[in-house]
C-alpha cells in the first residue's frame, strides 16, 4: 500500500473534486489543509509518504527538502509548469514529477474581476454600504474607451484581448519576442517597447511566464511612466514586478492603484505593507482555484497515480 499526501488543500476540496476511488487498496490518502510554514513542519507531515500531490507554488519543493524525504517516489503538481520544484534535484533523487492540465480561463476571469474591481471601486462602496457610510463616494473610472496594455500575448493575454474588445477598450500587446504576425492574429496593436505599453495603457495586466529574463521586468521606471490614472495588475507571478517600487508607486501614488493575486511570500505575512494599502486590490492567489479547475487537476492526479503505478506514466515533468 502506497501513502499518498495531498498538500495545502486549503478548501477541503481535493477529495471531493476526484474520483478516488480506482486507488481503493493500492494507495492510502491523506489531505493537509493547512499551511505548513517550515521546511521542518513537511518534513513531519511527508516523511512516511511515497506520493505527494501539491497545489502550484504553495509549497516549495526544494532540494533540500527533497533530500530529507528519501521515501518519496512521485511528484505531482497541478498545472504543467510549477516554479517552486527543483526538478533537478527530483531527477537526481529518482523522483518523477507528473503534472495535470490547466486551463487559462479562470486566471483571465479573475484578472477581470480585479480590473472591474479597481475602476468602479467595488470594494471600499460595498464596505460604506456595510458600514453604514457615505453613499456613493467615488467616481468610476470607465473601461469603454479605455486603453488596456497586455504584458504577454500566451494563452491568457490574447483571451485578455478578446475581452477587452467586447468591453469596447483598445487593446495594446507587449513582450519580449512578440511579433507583429502575433499581435495582428489576436486582434491587437503590438507595442514597440515596454516603455511605449506603460506610457499609452490605462491598465497595464502582466500575463507572462517567470523566467530569468522576466523576473523584475518592471521596475520603478516603468512604473513612473504610466500615468497617474493608471492601474497595474498582476495576476501571473509577483517576481515579475519589482515589489518595492510597486509599494513605493502606491504610497506616492505614482499610479491610481493595483491590484494583485500574488505576492513574493505566500500567505503574505501580516506585516507586509500590502495589507494596509487602500488603492490596492488583492486576492490571495485565486487565479487558478477554481471547480473546473480543481476537477481537472485532482482528476488527472488520479490518472498520474494510476498511470505511474502500472508502470506507464504520463504528464511527465522530470523522470
Amino acid at each position: 500500500m502506497k501513502r499518498c499526501v495531498i498538500l495545502d488543500d486549503y478548501q477541503n476540496a481535493a477529495l471531493s473534486s476526484a474520483d478516488w476511488s480506482p486507488l481503493q487498496g493500492r494507495v492510502e490518502i491523506e489531505r493537509i489543509g493547512e499551511y505548513l510554514g517550515s521546511e521542518d513542519a513537511v518534513v513531519q507531515r511527508l516523511a512516511d509518504a511515497e506520493i505527494v500531490m501539491i497545489m502550484r507554488e504553495r509549497t516549495p519543493i526544494t532540494a533540500s527538502l527533497l533530500a530529507r524525504l528519501p521515501k518519496l517516489e512521485l511528484l505531482i503538481t497541478s498545472g504543467m509548469r510549477n516554479a517552486a520544484i527543483d526538478l533537478a534535484a527530483a531527477k537526481a533523487q529518482g523522483v518523477m514529477v507528473c503534472g495535470t492540465a490547466s486551463s487559462p480561463i479562470p486566471p483571465m476571469e479573475l484578472a477581470w474581476g480585479l480590473i472591474l474591481g479597481l475602476a468602479r471601486r467595488i470594494i471600499p462602496e460595498n464596505q460604506a454600504f456595510r458600514d453604514n457610510g457615505p453613499w456613493q463616494s467615488s467616481v468610476g473610472t470607465d473601461l469603454a474607451g479605455a486603453r488596456l496594455g497586455i504584458v504577454g500575448l500566451g494563452k491568457i493575454g490574447s483571451k485578455m484581448a478578446g475581452i477587452a474588445k467586447a468591453f469596447g477598450m483598445e487593446a495594446l500587446a507587449w513582450s519580449p519576442n512578440l511579433t507583429d504576425e502575433r499581435a495582428a492574429a489576436a486582434g491587437v496593436e503590438r507595442a514597440r517597447s515596454k516603455q511605449e505599453l506603460m506610457e499609452r495603457s490605462d491598465f497595464v495586466s502582466i500575463h507572462l511566464v517567470l523566467s530569468a529574463s522576466t523576473r523584475g521586468l518592471i521596475g520603478a521606471d516603468d512604473l513612473r511612466r504610466m500615468k497617474p490614472s493608471a492601474f497595474l495588475i498582476n495576476t501571473s507571478r509577483a517576481a515579475i514586478v519589482d515589489e518595492a517600487a510597486l509599494i513605493t508607486a502606491l504610497r506616492e501614488n505614482w499610479i491610481a492603484g493595483a491590484g494583485l493575486d500574488v505576492f513574493e511570500t505566500e500567505p503574505v505575512p501580516a506585516d507586509h505593507p500590502y495589507r494596509r494599502m487602500p488603492h490596492l486590490l488583492a486576492t490571495p492567489h485565486l487565479g487558478y482555484v477554481s471547480r473546473s479547475n480543481y476537477h481537472g487537476y485532482f482528476g488527472e492526479g488520479v490518472e498520474d497515480i494510476l498511470a505511474w503505478l502500472e508502470g506507464q506514466p504520463v504528464r511527465i515533468l522530470s523522470a
